[in-house]
């Protein structure tokens, strides 16, 4: 029901820009997020945002770099990946639930979602 396209090979400081198109759910009441994993590593938080897209929320390390955005006519979210650096490799991967949560951090613990796209590679190399 999520599936995330736009990944490739970049080189440093190129950018990039993925795509998360959900199907068979109420998009505007999920609110979505990108995550990322790395090789050898933990899947991790990158960004989050809202259903109405008024609240949006960064892992420190790509503040500046990176902007979440979504459209929901278009039952799509996005992440436009700047400058991008060769530690940001990985299998990057949307999520989304519409359950209400109960702590403000809600958002960075994967657990948190119930649906997951497929995920596409990102590989940031010269």
């Amino acid at each position: 029901q999520l599936q995330a396209s736009g990944g490739g090979l970049v080189q440093p400081g190129q950018s990039l820009r993925l795509s998360c198109a959900a199907s068979g759910l109420t998009f505007s009441q999920y609110g979505m997020a990108w995550f990322r994993q790395a090789p050898g590593k933990e899947r991790e938080f990158v960004a989050a945002i809202s259903r109405s897209d008024n609240i949006i929320h960064y892992v420190d390390s790509v503040k500046g770099r990176f902007i979440i955005s979504r459209e929901n006519a278009k039952n799509s979210v996005f992440l436009q990946m700047n400058r991008l650096k060769p530690e940001n490799t990985a299998v990057y991967y949307c999520a989304g639930d519409s359950s209400v949560k109960t702590y403000s951090t809600w958002y960075r613990n994967l657990r948190e979602y119930a649906y997951w796209g497929q995920g596409t590679q990102v590989t940031v190399s010269s």
